[in-house]
Parts: structure tokens; C-alpha cells; sequence
């Protein structure tokens, strides 16, 4: 499969809205090369803003113009957007409900050889439970293009988790996201796998492996992690009767708990989770440290193994 990184779909789509007529801002963080608004910064200077080395600011500057009726982007690295830049998103942005759109680059394992400062693996638990924040987790370019059109069309806070490395293409060109709505790639009678980011091309490399060993896996691509589409995942765990959850985050609070919460509730079903197991990330090359975290499809195929024999 051809590979793109999500961050590319960025600056990109950004011009490709300011043409379309939408009065769309971008505020960056002194990191507009790294996230692509650089490109967005080229094509419309006057609806670019750079706050330099201050998150905070930075998401001020975005509640300030989306006050005066902009919609307003903001870049900058997960860790930081979301980490350093907390209270400003919780009491700015979605106390007020204001028109601003997060879309950090570079979260997860996969930012690389930055290591575990820079690799930002709670950040979607700490988005998801704010008031009013939709949490979007594109899996490849053309899903990051849909998420940040649809953020862009629809009123309110969002926050859109890109990546930095280059992930294989999943959706066709001309995806179209729908807030709330998970997709059934695969469909399987044997075990869901349900997952998000990178790890739905993992996802499905894995339903490949599976099928040789006679196992027919479902996968559930989870793009919106907030709202949930409780009734397709809901609906796929009663068929299956285990759900294996994959995310590129701490298993705490991210996708697994969110699936797990859903079931709970509405169809309880033996959970396995796969993700990073409540430790900081590491230096290292993107691939080795998907081996060394537990993220690849062997890993997810063995899950899937063993939910099945133990249940």
C-alpha cells in the first residue's frame, strides 16, 4: 500500500478551504514546516499567525480570532497543544464553545527518535473528556483531509490527532468522514478489532494473518472517538463476541477505555486491549518502536489468538 503521513493533509487542505471561500485562520507555534501550515502560511500570509514558543498564547490568539467569527486552526506538536496548553483548550475553548479546531502533528510512538518527552500518548484521554471537544483520529492522509473538512464545516471545538510518519492508505481518495460513525473495512464473524491512527492498517495486516489461521476478523476503523459510534461497534461485538482495541496511546483512557465503556454498557463481550501499557515512549525508529511497544499486527493477531482460546 502507497504510505502518506497524516500531518501532510494539513496545510494542504487548509488552502484547498480558503479557496472553497471558507474563512479559515491558522495559528502556529513556531513549527509551521513540521505540521505543513507553512504551506497554508505561503498561499494566505494574512490569515497565518505565528505565536512562536508559546502553546498557550497560541491557543488564545485561535479563541480570539474565532471570537471575531474566524475558524480557527491551531498546530504545534500533541504533546505540547494539548499538554502545555491545557487550560487554555479547557476554559478558553470549550467552556466558551468557541470555533477552534486542534490538529497537532507528530503524536504517538511513531513521532521517532524525539523520544519520550515529544511522543504524546495521553493526549487523546485528555481531550475526550472535556466538554464539547470531538475527538477525531484520522488513519491515513485521505481520512486526515476528511477529518479537518468536517471540523472545518461544523461549529465548535475538535480536536484532529495527525501523525508524523508516513502510514499506508487505507481509505480511497475523496473519503468523506462523518462525525460519530465508525467504518467496517472488513467484515469477519470471528473477532472485531477495532482501531484507530496507524494501527487500522495494523488492523487489517492482522485480519490477513488471522484468516490464514482460519480465524475471519472484523475491523472497525474508530476515526471518531468522540462522539462514539456506539451502535456499529456495539452491534460488531454481538456478532463477533471479543473485540480486540488497537490505538498508538496509553491504554488508559484513549480508544480502549472509550470501546470498553461502550460495551460495558451496552454489550458486554471479553476486551482486549492493545497499546502502550502505562510507560513513557522511548528514542527509536518509528518501525522498531512499534515492535518494541506491542503495536504490530503480530502482536494484535496474537491478542486476537488468545481472547479467542480464553473466552
Amino acid at each position: 500500500m502507497s504510505k502518506r503521513a497524516t500531518r501532510e493533509a494539513f496545510g494542504a487542505t487548509l488552502v484547498e478551504l480558503a479557496n472553497e471561500g471558507l474563512d479559515v485562520v491558522a495559528v502556529e507555534a513556531d513549527l509551521s514546516k513540521s505540521t505543513t501550515t507553512a504551506t497554508f502560511a505561503d498561499a494566505y500570509p494574512e490569515r497565518f499567525f505565528n505565536a512562536g514558543v508559546a502553546e498557550q498564547n497560541m491557543i488564545g490568539v485561535a479563541s480570539g480570532l474565532a471570537s471575531a467569527g474566524h475558524v480557527a486552526f491551531t498546530g504545534s506538536f500533541a504533546v505540547f497543544a494539548t499538554g502545555r496548553a491545557y487550560d487554555q483548550v479547557r476554559n478558553t475553548v470549550c467552556y466558551s464553545g468557541l470555533d477552534v479546531k486542534l490538529a497537532p502533528t507528530h503524536s504517538g510512538i511513531t513521532v521517532g527518535p524525539d523520544g519520550g518527552s515529544h511522543q504524546m500518548l495521553e493526549d487523546i484521554a485528555l481531550m475526550r473528556v472535556l466538554p464539547g471537544m470531538r475527538v477525531l483520529v484520522p488513519a491515513d492522509y485521505h481520512a486526515a483531509q476528511a477529518a479537518l473538512r468536517l471540523a472545518a464545516a461544523t461549529p465548535g471545538p475538535f480536536y484532529i490527532r495527525l501523525g508524523r510518519a508516513a502510514v499506508p492508505l487505507v481509505h480511497p481518495e475523496g473519503f468523506e468522514l462523518e462525525l460519530g460513525r465508525a467504518y467496517v473495512l472488513r467484515e469477519g464473524a470471528d473477532i472485531t478489532l477495532a482501531a484507530c491512527g496507524v494501527m487500522v492498517a495494523e488492523a487489517l495486516s492482522a485480519a490477513e494473518e488471522l484468516a490464514a489461521q482460519g480465524v475471519e476478523a472484523e475491523v472497525v476503523d474508530v476515526a471518531s472517538i468522540k462522539p462514539l459510534d456506539v451502535e456499529t461497534i456495539a452491534g460488531s461485538a454481538r456478532k463477533t463476541g471479543a473485540v480486540v482495541v488497537c490505538e498508538e496511546h496509553s491504554i488508559i483512557g484513549g480508544l480502549g477505555s472509550a470501546v470498553a465503556e461502550a460495551l460495558g454498557e451496552n454489550a458486554p463481550v471479553p476486551v482486549a486491549r492493545i497499546g502502550v501499557r502505562d510507560v513513557f515512549g522511548t528514542s527509536g525508529e518509528p518501525a522498531d518502536l512499534m515492535v518494541h511497544f506491542g503495536l504490530t499486527a503480530a502482536d494484535i493477531t496474537g491478542a486476537a489468538l488468545d481472547l479467542n482460546e480464553r473466552r
